[in-house]
């Protein structure tokens, strides 16, 4: 009867001793996976060229690649009206492709509040240009379904061809 109890005993140390790793490996790995999620989201590149170069270049690129241009917001002109002046320039870029998007919203409407496509070009204080953008393979994968078709298949790989010569590697 003794060894009995010692069995049961040892094996409710294990398993609580295996609960507790368990838990505490669940809790470290989100707190990494939270602390990387927004360089995992957003992919910012260094420009090869100046700031309108950048904006003309990426507006030529996406309309040569038969998307279109929805939107060039030019952040500074946007917050100088609100009485907010900036001094590094930033503009978004919104472009779309019809297809792709009717395609996501015909199973997916909510996701329209991601839509149109968005770049980013800035300027750091150092002068150098910058383009962001949205990890759309990573947003597809997390998404799932019809939108880890479009968004992390189809548009990912044609946003890489729209922005292949703009940005450094």
């Amino acid at each position: 009867m003794a060894e009995r109890k010692k069995v049961f005993f040892r094996n409710k140390v294990l398993l609580v001793t295996f609960a507790s790793g368990l838990l505490v490996g669940l809790v470290l790995s989100g707190l990494v996976l939270m602390a990387m999620m927004p360089s995992m989201m957003i992919i910012t590149k260094e420009s090869t060229l100046g700031f309108n170069e950048t904006v003309a270049a990426l507006e030529k690129s996406i309309t040569d690649h038969g998307w279109v241009v929805a939107d060039v917001k030019d952040m500074n002109k946007a917050l100088s009206k609100q009485g907010v002046e900036f001094a590094p320039r930033v503009k978004l870029i919104k472009f779309c492709n019809a297809e792709y998007a009717s395609d996501v919203l015909a199973t997916d409407r909510y996701i329209s509040t991601m839509r149109p496509c968005t770049c980013s070009v800035w300027e750091y204080d150092d002068g150098k240009i910058y383009l962001s953008k949205m990890n759309m393979s990573l947003m597809g994968k997390l998404f799932g379904g019809n939108i880890a078709r479009v968004m992390g298949g189809s548009v990912a790989k044609e946003e890489a061809d729209v922005l292949s010569g703009i940005l450094k590697d």
